[in-house]
């Protein structure tokens, strides 16, 4: 279903009065986020008042070479976008650690997000001519693609790396039995996609996923949208001390630091979910930035229900 490009300001305040309950959460956690690790981030490095102010020496040479490179405010114009067959190597890029370090048919699975064209967004730049790919959000079927080579592999790779007994038989169900009501939301973005692209964008998906329910041209294409599930596979950093007693619930929440601020909220909205160790040994640069490499070390995907 063809819509304009929205053009989102990098620098935009976050308007979460425009938007549906979800889209507002989201938003709101985004904001949040941001700001809340940034402070604690901050404090961790803090190892005295020698190390502070060396950090504010830094962090005024920044801002001081920042001014000094840029005479104003960069912008750019971000706009969302149907999928399409040239978006083929951007999304790959993005999923390109989707399933940790398996080996599997990655390829498969960019095609059959690039071939459900009513629901799913891009984001790119607008008139780009590189035409980059910054962010992908989708909803995949599970029953409905289940004779594809990547959704096997992608519930067997679930299925083998969930060791909690008392998950274990809801899931085998979910990716079985229950597969045509279970919905595969797929969401990555570059670490730098600005917090206030989120709401609109998780906005566009539901939408689009309530209009496939009334506008695709078969009976059966539209009741695939009818999700009553959502499965998400995600990435975090638990802290190195997180397993010991913490006294408070405010204590348990700081454990974990989140990619992306929405699987917080996606998070806390699970009906169930389960966790597993990553085997990559190295964390990437632009992750390490964010979430302060000596602070936290263990890495893992949650799956939310």
């Amino acid at each position: 279903m063809p819509r304009k490009p929205a053009r989102h300001h990098r620098l935009l305040p976050v308007q979460p009065l425009t938007f549906s309950p979800f889209a507002r959460s989201v938003a709101r956690v985004a904001t949040a986020y941001l700001v809340k690790h940034h402070m604690h981030d901050a404090m961790q490095q803090s190892a005295g008042d020698e190390f502070k102010e060396k950090l504010k020496n830094v962090d005024r040479q920044s801002v001081s070479s920042e001014d000094e490179e840029f005479d104003g405010v960069v912008q750019a114009d971000f706009a969302f976008f149907d999928p399409k067959p040239d978006d083929f190597h951007g999304v790959k890029t993005l999923l390109q650690s989707y399933l940790n370090n398996k080996q599997w048919d990655l390829s498969g699975f960019v095609d059959l997000i690039l071939g459900q064209t009513t629901v799913g967004t891009v984001v790119k730049l607008e008139d780009d001519e590189d035409n980059g790919v910054f962010s992908i959000i989708t909803a995949l079927n599970l029953g409905r693609y289940k004779d594809h080579k990547c959704i096997s592999e992608l519930k067997e790779f679930l299925l083998n790396i969930c060791h909690e007994k008392d998950k274990i038989g809801n899931l085998r169900s979910l990716l079985g039995d229950e597969a045509q009501k279970v919905g595969l939301l797929v969401s990555q973005c570059v670490v730098n996609l600005p917090p206030e692209l989120l709401p609109p964008l998780y906005d566009a998906l539901f939408d689009e996923i309530s209009w496939a329910t009334e506008d695709e041209p078969t009976e059966e294409l539209r009741n695939s949208f009818r999700f009553k599930f959502y499965v998400v596979v995600s990435k975090f950093y638990k802290h190195k001390n997180a397993n010991q007693k913490r006294s408070s619930s405010t204590d348990k929440d700081e454990a974990f630091v989140y990619i992306k601020p929405e699987d917080e909220i996606l998070h806390k909205l699970s009906m169930w979910s389960f966790l597993f160790p990553l085997q990559t040994q190295q964390v990437a640069t632009h992750e390490v930035s964010r979430t302060q490499h000596q602070i936290y070390h263990h890495r893992s995907i949650l799956v939310h229900l």
